[in-house]
């Protein structure tokens, strides 16, 4: 009797062993794990707010004196440290645009920073994302413009921000920060 109580015990925990690794082995074949959507990087912070006015050399004039932010002639430069390395500096472009300004259609257009833009415009599009245009190259980045759920214009950037600080000191701009 105690016999036939062991050989139950272990045949009952030798199919759970079983059946727990095949488990764990079919899923292994029949699961993608190429691109495992919850450590994929999207969004990894604000690269720039966007928006339309009358008079932007005003704008840009009220804010600096008003508000104290270091402007040029494309708007200021928000500077800042990275939280996943705080040694690399970070940039957020802030920026008035004319009302006619044929480059975003709303009144406003956010543009946000992006780890690997390629595999997230590839991934964008299986989900069913509009991307307006190409992925385009410059020396402080790429770029690409995609429409949110209600048509609104997106700007997403993969920043170069070595390039992008280069680029402003060449100007003589200053960041605000």
């Amino acid at each position: 009797m105690k016999h036939s109580k062991m050989t139950k015990l272990v045949f009952t925990a030798l199919i759970l062993s079983v059946t727990f690794f095949l488990g764990f082995g079919f899923r292994a074949l029949t699961v993608d794990n190429s691109e495992n959507t919850t450590d994929f990087k999207r969004v990894t912070g604000i690269g720039g707010v966007f928006f339309k006015c009358e008079n932007p050399q005003q704008v840009r004039a009220w804010y600096q004196n008003h508000l104290g932010l270091n402007t040029n002639d494309y708007g200021a430069v928000f500077e800042w440290y990275q939280g996943a390395d705080s040694t690399k500096k970070g940039f957020t472009q802030w920026s008035p645009f004319k009302k006619e300004s044929k480059y975003f259609d709303q009144e406003f257009m956010i543009n946000f920073r992006v780890a690997n833009l390629e595999a997230l415009v590839d991934f964008l599009k299986s989900e069913g994302v509009t991307i307006v245009d190409k992925i385009e190259t410059a020396e402080y980045g790429k770029f690409v413009h995609i429409l949110d759920v209600e048509g609104n214009k997106v700007e997403l950037w993969e920043p170069n921000d070595i390039e992008f600080e280069k680029m402003g000191k060449q100007m003589g701009a200053q960041t605000t920060k």
